[in-house]
């Protein structure tokens, strides 16, 4: 079942109605990444809301835009580097990239929320606390991922991936947690369920396959969660 989701996921995103590969998929997302601050600022000069909300959610969207172009630069995926369909390119964009500027029409225009839509002080802070954490724990795990692997190919078991094995992928989470919370919708949960459950948990379950194949995956595997870090002297549960 899961090679049958993968294959179609696969073909969706870089197959789909055929013909040659003419875009790089690592083009699109940065496209999707570097256009998401002027796309906030557009929202907020169209829907006329310049207020703090929308203010704060311009620097953490947009920011992180910008720490992914710096990311790609110095310290890409090589994953992102293959070439897709047109129609892949459209389908990766309606089915993931594009979803995530729902977060900023939802959050900006008043078609989302009654008049005078505001969120708490300490609630705007506790999104930057969580924005913060993840945009380090990605940065970090990517830049450590990037360089291990580059020096000396297999397991990745120091550092951040000590406890564990995706910490990309819980940064990523934590970042666009954080825009749902200041969306405040439902809307903006159901997009997140959607990449999550249908990209981003496949990925990890195919990546502990993958990794299983190194000398050293089962103490690895003990001593490491799949997503959320293990705490020292107790079982993990995230197996």
């Amino acid at each position: 079942m899961l090679e049958k989701l993968t294959r179609l996921q696969n073909y969706l995103s870089q197959d789909f109605l055929g013909g040659p590969r003419l875009i790089k998929l690592s083009a699109l997302i940065n496209f999707q990444k570097g256009g998401t601050l002027p796309l906030v600022l557009f929202l907020m000069y169209w829907f006329d809301n310049y207020s703090a909300e929308a203010w704060v959610y311009a620097g953490l969207h947009g920011s992180y835009g910008i720490c992914w172009l710096i990311k790609d630069r110095y310290f890409p995926d090589r994953r992102w580097d293959i070439k897709i369909t047109l129609g892949g390119a459209f389908m990766s964009f309606a089915l993931v990239l594009g979803l995530y500027w729902l977060f900023p029409l939802i959050l900006i225009s008043p078609w989302f929320h009654e008049e005078g839509f505001a969120l708490a002080s300490w609630f705007v802070g506790l999104c930057i606390f969580i924005h913060t954490m993840g945009v380090v724990i990605m940065m970090t795990s990517d830049a450590q991922k990037y360089y291990s692997l580059k020096y000396n190919p297999g397991l990745i078991t120091e550092g951040i991936f000590r406890r564990t094995r995706n910490p990309n992928y819980l940064g990523e989470m934590l970042i666009y947690a954080t825009y749902a919370l200041m969306a405040s919708h439902w809307l903006g949960w159901a997009v997140l369920a959607w990449v999550w459950s249908g990209y981003f948990l496949v990925n990890m379950i195919l990546k502990d396959r993958s990794l299983s194949r190194h000398e050293g995956w089962e103490a690895y595997k003990k001593q490491s969660g799949i997503l959320f870090p293990t705490i020292p002297g107790f079982k993990s549960r995230h197996k």
